[in-house]
Protein backbone atom coordinates (compact mmCIF):
# COMPACT_ATOMS: atom_id res chain seq x y z
CA UNK A 1 0.00 0.00 0.00
CA UNK A 2 1.17 3.43 -0.95
CA UNK A 3 0.02 6.71 0.56
CA UNK A 4 1.63 10.27 1.18
CA UNK A 5 0.66 13.44 1.99
CA UNK A 6 -2.87 14.73 2.01
CA UNK A 7 -4.20 11.56 1.52
CA UNK A 8 -7.02 10.21 4.08
CA UNK A 9 -7.28 6.61 5.14
CA UNK A 10 -11.12 5.33 6.08
CA UNK A 11 -10.48 2.44 7.94
CA UNK A 12 -12.72 -0.83 9.02
CA UNK A 13 -13.59 1.08 12.20
CA UNK A 14 -15.72 3.90 10.31
CA UNK A 15 -12.24 6.15 11.40
CA UNK A 16 -10.84 8.60 8.64
CA UNK A 17 -6.99 9.23 9.26
CA UNK A 18 -5.20 11.89 7.47
CA UNK A 19 -1.70 10.96 6.22
CA UNK A 20 1.00 12.78 7.69
CA UNK A 21 3.76 11.54 6.09
CA UNK A 22 5.62 9.64 2.56
CA UNK A 23 7.55 6.90 4.06
CA UNK A 24 5.28 4.71 6.13
CA UNK A 25 6.23 1.06 8.41
CA UNK A 26 5.35 -2.11 6.29
CA UNK A 27 2.54 -3.04 8.69
CA UNK A 28 0.51 0.07 8.73
CA UNK A 29 0.32 3.48 7.09
CA UNK A 30 1.53 6.82 9.98
CA UNK A 31 -1.58 9.00 10.02
CA UNK A 32 -4.16 11.20 12.50
CA UNK A 33 -7.19 10.20 13.22
CA UNK A 34 -9.61 13.37 11.96
CA UNK A 35 -12.98 12.26 11.93
CA UNK A 36 -14.50 9.75 14.63
CA UNK A 37 -18.29 8.39 13.83
CA UNK A 38 -20.95 10.64 16.49
CA UNK A 39 -24.77 10.29 16.00
CA UNK A 40 -24.55 13.90 17.49
CA UNK A 41 -21.48 15.32 15.10
CA UNK A 42 -21.87 17.96 12.50
CA UNK A 43 -20.54 16.48 10.07
CA UNK A 44 -22.10 13.58 7.51
CA UNK A 45 -21.57 11.73 4.92
CA UNK A 46 -23.16 8.77 3.38
CA UNK A 47 -26.32 9.25 6.06
CA UNK A 48 -23.79 8.76 8.84
CA UNK A 49 -22.35 11.47 11.36
CA UNK A 50 -19.31 12.41 12.22
CA UNK A 51 -17.05 14.54 14.55
CA UNK A 52 -13.66 16.49 14.20
CA UNK A 53 -11.28 15.88 16.82
CA UNK A 54 -8.06 17.65 17.85
CA UNK A 55 -4.56 16.30 19.18
CA UNK A 56 -5.67 15.54 22.35
CA UNK A 57 -9.28 14.13 21.61
CA UNK A 58 -7.90 11.77 18.86
CA UNK A 59 -5.03 10.64 21.22
CA UNK A 60 -7.60 10.21 24.35
CA UNK A 61 -10.42 8.35 22.25
CA UNK A 62 -7.91 6.18 20.42
CA UNK A 63 -6.43 4.69 23.65
CA UNK A 64 -9.96 4.42 25.41
CA UNK A 65 -11.40 2.43 22.16
CA UNK A 66 -8.72 1.47 19.41
CA UNK A 67 -5.63 1.13 20.91
CA UNK A 68 -4.36 -0.85 18.26
CA UNK A 69 -3.83 2.23 16.03
CA UNK A 70 -1.09 3.74 18.74
CA UNK A 71 1.88 2.23 18.57
CA UNK A 72 5.62 2.89 19.70
CA UNK A 73 7.71 4.10 17.01
CA UNK A 74 11.33 2.81 17.58
CA UNK A 75 12.54 5.50 14.73
CA UNK A 76 11.03 8.52 15.99
CA UNK A 77 11.17 7.31 19.63
CA UNK A 78 7.94 8.57 20.05
CA UNK A 79 4.35 6.95 20.62
CA UNK A 80 2.70 7.32 16.80
CA UNK A 81 -0.60 7.20 15.40
CA UNK A 82 -1.36 4.63 12.46
CA UNK A 83 -3.30 2.47 10.46
CA UNK A 84 -2.88 -1.04 10.72
CA UNK A 85 -2.64 -2.86 7.22
CA UNK A 86 -5.84 -5.10 7.77
CA UNK A 87 -7.66 -2.03 9.15
CA UNK A 88 -7.52 -0.06 5.46
CA UNK A 89 -10.64 -0.12 4.13
CA UNK A 90 -9.83 2.71 1.65
CA UNK A 91 -7.01 5.29 0.33
CA UNK A 92 -8.84 8.00 -0.66
CA UNK A 93 -6.99 10.21 -3.12
CA UNK A 94 -7.18 14.30 -3.31
CA UNK A 95 -6.34 13.61 -6.97
CA UNK A 96 -9.02 11.52 -7.42
CA UNK A 97 -11.62 13.25 -5.27
CA UNK A 98 -10.86 16.32 -7.82
CA UNK A 99 -11.54 14.25 -10.51
CA UNK A 100 -15.37 13.18 -9.28
CA UNK A 101 -15.99 16.46 -8.72
CA UNK A 102 -15.21 17.65 -12.33
CA UNK A 103 -16.68 14.65 -13.82
CA UNK A 104 -20.12 15.12 -12.11
CA UNK A 105 -20.55 18.64 -11.52
CA UNK A 106 -22.56 19.82 -8.36
CA UNK A 107 -24.71 22.67 -7.84
CA UNK A 108 -23.04 22.77 -4.15
CA UNK A 109 -21.45 25.82 -3.55
CA UNK A 110 -18.30 24.95 -1.98
CA UNK A 111 -17.26 22.41 -4.50
CA UNK A 112 -18.40 24.99 -7.28
CA UNK A 113 -15.89 26.90 -5.87
CA UNK A 114 -13.44 23.74 -5.84
CA UNK A 115 -13.81 23.78 -9.59
CA UNK A 116 -13.16 27.22 -10.17
CA UNK A 117 -9.59 26.97 -8.37
CA UNK A 118 -8.53 24.02 -10.10
CA UNK A 119 -9.67 25.99 -13.34
CA UNK A 120 -6.96 29.02 -12.60
CA UNK A 121 -4.71 26.74 -11.86
CA UNK A 122 -5.11 24.69 -14.66
CA UNK A 123 -5.59 27.46 -17.43
CA UNK A 124 -3.44 30.54 -15.73
CA UNK A 125 -0.57 27.79 -14.26
CA UNK A 126 -0.62 25.18 -16.92
CA UNK A 127 -0.55 22.72 -14.31
CA UNK A 128 -1.92 19.53 -15.42
CA UNK A 129 -5.47 18.30 -13.78
CA UNK A 130 -3.55 15.18 -12.95
CA UNK A 131 -1.23 17.00 -10.61
CA UNK A 132 -3.73 18.98 -8.79
CA UNK A 133 -6.48 17.78 -5.59
CA UNK A 134 -8.70 18.46 -2.68
CA UNK A 135 -7.94 17.82 0.21
CA UNK A 136 -9.47 18.59 3.96
CA UNK A 137 -12.91 17.77 4.46
CA UNK A 138 -13.40 18.05 0.83
CA UNK A 139 -12.14 14.67 0.54
CA UNK A 140 -14.22 12.32 2.13
CA UNK A 141 -17.21 14.53 2.11
CA UNK A 142 -17.38 15.57 5.50
CA UNK A 143 -17.71 19.52 4.47
CA UNK A 144 -19.86 22.43 5.70
CA UNK A 145 -20.53 23.97 2.68
CA UNK A 146 -21.06 27.24 4.35
CA UNK A 147 -18.07 27.37 7.12
CA UNK A 148 -15.78 24.60 5.44
CA UNK A 149 -12.36 25.90 4.00
CA UNK A 150 -10.83 24.56 0.72
CA UNK A 151 -7.32 22.71 0.77
CA UNK A 152 -6.27 22.94 -3.03
CA UNK A 153 -3.07 20.23 -3.31
CA UNK A 154 -0.78 20.71 -6.06
CA UNK A 155 1.35 18.25 -6.45
CA UNK A 156 5.10 18.27 -7.49
CA UNK A 157 7.05 20.56 -6.05
CA UNK A 158 7.98 22.57 -9.05
CA UNK A 159 4.19 22.65 -9.59
CA UNK A 160 3.37 24.08 -6.63
CA UNK A 161 6.30 27.30 -6.59
CA UNK A 162 4.43 27.80 -10.24
CA UNK A 163 1.13 27.67 -8.69
CA UNK A 164 1.97 30.36 -6.34
CA UNK A 165 3.61 32.38 -8.18
CA UNK A 166 0.74 32.62 -10.50
CA UNK A 167 -1.20 33.50 -7.20
CA UNK A 168 0.85 36.21 -6.58
CA UNK A 169 -0.04 38.19 -9.68
CA UNK A 170 -3.42 37.33 -9.99
CA UNK A 171 -4.37 38.05 -5.98
CA UNK A 172 -4.47 42.08 -6.26
CA UNK A 173 -6.29 42.04 -9.75
CA UNK A 174 -10.16 42.49 -9.19
CA UNK A 175 -11.09 41.05 -12.59
CA UNK A 176 -9.91 37.23 -11.04
CA UNK A 177 -11.48 35.25 -9.03
CA UNK A 178 -8.60 34.23 -6.44
CA UNK A 179 -8.09 37.32 -4.08
CA UNK A 180 -5.81 37.83 -1.31
CA UNK A 181 -6.92 37.96 2.53
CA UNK A 182 -7.87 40.43 4.50
CA UNK A 183 -6.14 42.20 7.20
CA UNK A 184 -8.82 40.53 10.00
CA UNK A 185 -7.93 37.44 8.68
CA UNK A 186 -4.32 37.41 9.40
CA UNK A 187 -5.48 38.89 12.93
CA UNK A 188 -7.25 35.81 13.81
CA UNK A 189 -4.92 33.67 12.11
CA UNK A 190 -1.88 35.64 14.64
CA UNK A 191 -4.10 34.86 17.83
CA UNK A 192 -4.13 31.36 16.99
CA UNK A 193 -0.80 30.95 16.14
CA UNK A 194 1.53 32.78 18.21
CA UNK A 195 1.41 32.08 21.27
CA UNK A 196 4.21 34.22 22.60
CA UNK A 197 6.63 37.07 21.11
CA UNK A 198 8.53 34.96 19.06
CA UNK A 199 7.09 37.28 15.89
CA UNK A 200 4.68 40.76 16.44
CA UNK A 201 1.70 41.11 14.23
CA UNK A 202 3.29 43.36 11.56
CA UNK A 203 5.89 40.67 10.84
CA UNK A 204 3.44 37.36 10.80
CA UNK A 205 1.36 39.61 8.41
CA UNK A 206 4.45 40.37 6.50
CA UNK A 207 5.82 36.77 5.88
CA UNK A 208 2.35 35.27 5.32
CA UNK A 209 1.19 37.67 2.73
CA UNK A 210 4.48 37.05 0.91
CA UNK A 211 3.91 33.37 0.92
CA UNK A 212 1.12 33.54 -1.82
CA UNK A 213 -0.34 30.13 -0.97
CA UNK A 214 -3.48 31.36 1.07
CA UNK A 215 -6.53 33.03 -0.49
CA UNK A 216 -10.13 33.56 -0.52
CA UNK A 217 -12.65 32.53 -3.32
CA UNK A 218 -16.10 33.74 -3.57
CA UNK A 219 -15.52 34.57 0.05
CA UNK A 220 -13.99 31.10 0.83
CA UNK A 221 -10.78 30.74 2.15
CA UNK A 222 -8.94 28.00 0.50
CA UNK A 223 -4.70 26.86 0.81
CA UNK A 224 -2.49 25.96 -2.03
CA UNK A 225 -0.58 22.55 -0.54
CA UNK A 226 2.45 21.20 -2.11
CA UNK A 227 2.63 17.46 -2.01
CA UNK A 228 5.52 15.23 -3.79
CA UNK A 229 4.95 13.69 -6.62
CA UNK A 230 5.80 9.55 -6.41
CA UNK A 231 9.00 9.95 -8.10
CA UNK A 232 10.18 12.90 -5.43
CA UNK A 233 9.91 10.23 -2.44
CA UNK A 234 12.91 8.78 -1.79
CA UNK A 235 13.61 6.36 1.13
CA UNK A 236 12.23 3.64 3.16
CA UNK A 237 10.89 3.95 6.65
CA UNK A 238 13.74 3.34 9.07
CA UNK A 239 16.60 3.96 6.81
CA UNK A 240 17.19 6.61 9.21
CA UNK A 241 16.75 7.11 12.73
CA UNK A 242 16.69 10.17 14.87
CA UNK A 243 18.50 11.91 18.55
CA UNK A 244 17.66 14.46 20.15
CA UNK A 245 20.42 16.51 20.86
CA UNK A 246 18.99 19.94 23.02
CA UNK A 247 18.60 23.18 21.81
CA UNK A 248 20.13 25.38 19.11
CA UNK A 249 20.03 29.01 17.61
CA UNK A 250 21.48 29.43 14.22
CA UNK A 251 22.51 32.25 11.51
CA UNK A 252 22.76 30.39 8.08
CA UNK A 253 22.21 31.06 4.31
CA UNK A 254 18.78 29.63 2.54
CA UNK A 255 20.95 27.54 -0.33
CA UNK A 256 17.61 25.78 -1.25
CA UNK A 257 14.07 26.36 -0.33
CA UNK A 258 12.48 24.27 -3.11
CA UNK A 259 10.81 22.23 -0.22
CA UNK A 260 9.64 24.85 2.26
CA UNK A 261 6.20 24.30 1.49
CA UNK A 262 6.29 20.42 1.82
CA UNK A 263 5.63 18.59 4.81
CA UNK A 264 7.99 19.11 6.75
CA UNK A 265 9.14 22.40 5.43
CA UNK A 266 12.87 21.69 4.65
CA UNK A 267 15.10 24.53 3.79
CA UNK A 268 19.16 23.85 3.23
CA UNK A 269 21.17 25.62 4.42
CA UNK A 270 25.04 26.65 4.38
CA UNK A 271 27.67 29.17 5.98
CA UNK A 272 25.81 28.47 9.55
CA UNK A 273 27.05 29.94 12.61
CA UNK A 274 25.90 28.58 16.18
CA UNK A 275 24.95 31.45 18.28
CA UNK A 276 23.83 28.73 20.79
CA UNK A 277 24.16 25.34 21.55
CA UNK A 278 26.51 22.42 20.21
CA UNK A 279 29.08 23.50 17.61
CA UNK A 280 28.10 20.75 15.15
CA UNK A 281 27.46 20.82 11.12
CA UNK A 282 23.70 21.53 10.16
CA UNK A 283 22.82 20.58 6.84
CA UNK A 284 18.79 21.85 7.41
CA UNK A 285 16.23 23.37 8.94
CA UNK A 286 12.96 21.89 9.31
CA UNK A 287 9.68 23.31 10.61
CA UNK A 288 6.54 20.71 11.07
CA UNK A 289 4.28 23.77 11.80
CA UNK A 290 2.51 25.45 9.15
CA UNK A 291 3.75 29.36 10.75
CA UNK A 292 6.85 28.64 9.29
CA UNK A 293 6.48 26.85 5.72
CA UNK A 294 7.50 29.48 3.02
CA UNK A 295 9.09 31.68 5.57
CA UNK A 296 12.43 32.03 3.45
CA UNK A 297 13.88 31.77 -0.15
CA UNK A 298 16.85 30.52 -1.49
CA UNK A 299 19.78 33.19 -0.71
CA UNK A 300 18.10 34.43 2.36
CA UNK A 301 19.53 34.60 5.67
CA UNK A 302 17.72 33.32 8.49
CA UNK A 303 17.67 33.16 12.60
CA UNK A 304 16.36 30.27 13.32
CA UNK A 305 15.98 28.49 17.40
CA UNK A 306 14.31 24.93 17.79
CA UNK A 307 15.34 21.50 18.65
CA UNK A 308 18.72 20.07 17.00
CA UNK A 309 18.46 16.92 16.10
CA UNK A 310 21.55 13.61 14.51
CA UNK A 311 19.89 12.20 11.52
CA UNK A 312 21.79 8.55 11.20
CA UNK A 313 21.13 6.48 7.98
CA UNK A 314 23.39 6.25 5.27
CA UNK A 315 24.85 9.33 5.89
CA UNK A 316 25.03 11.56 9.37
CA UNK A 317 23.96 15.13 9.47
CA UNK A 318 22.48 17.41 11.74
CA UNK A 319 18.99 19.09 11.26
CA UNK A 320 17.02 22.44 13.68
CA UNK A 321 13.46 21.33 14.18
CA UNK A 322 10.82 23.70 14.70
CA UNK A 323 7.61 23.15 15.71
CA UNK A 324 8.39 20.28 18.30
CA UNK A 325 4.99 21.24 20.11
CA UNK A 326 1.82 22.66 18.95
CA UNK A 327 2.98 25.77 20.02
CA UNK A 328 6.18 26.09 19.03
CA UNK A 329 7.39 28.10 22.05
CA UNK A 330 10.17 29.72 21.66
CA UNK A 331 11.32 28.40 18.05
CA UNK A 332 10.92 30.37 15.29
CA UNK A 333 12.57 30.89 11.75
CA UNK A 334 12.93 34.46 10.76
CA UNK A 335 14.76 36.63 7.92
CA UNK A 336 17.95 38.33 9.78
CA UNK A 337 17.57 41.90 7.91
CA UNK A 338 13.50 42.24 7.87
CA UNK A 339 12.81 45.90 8.37
CA UNK A 340 8.83 46.62 8.40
Amino acid sequence: MRARVRDFIHTQDDLFFATTTYLHPNDRILSFLRYIPDPKGDRSTNDSRYSKVDSKQAYNFLDDSFPEYLFDCEVTGVEMMGVPAGKVREILSPVERLKEIIKHPSPDELLLKVVKVSDVFQDEAGISQKHLGISGSVLPGLYNSQVSDIDFVVYGLKNHQKAIETFEYMKNDDDNDLKGISDDYWAKLYEKRIKDSTLSFDEFKWYEERKNNRGVVDGTLFDILATREWDEIQGKFGEDTYEPCGTVEIEATVSDALAAFDNPAVYQVENVKIIEGPHVPINEVASYTHTYSGQARDGEIITARGKLEKVMGKTTYYRLIVGTTRESLGEYIKLKYLKL
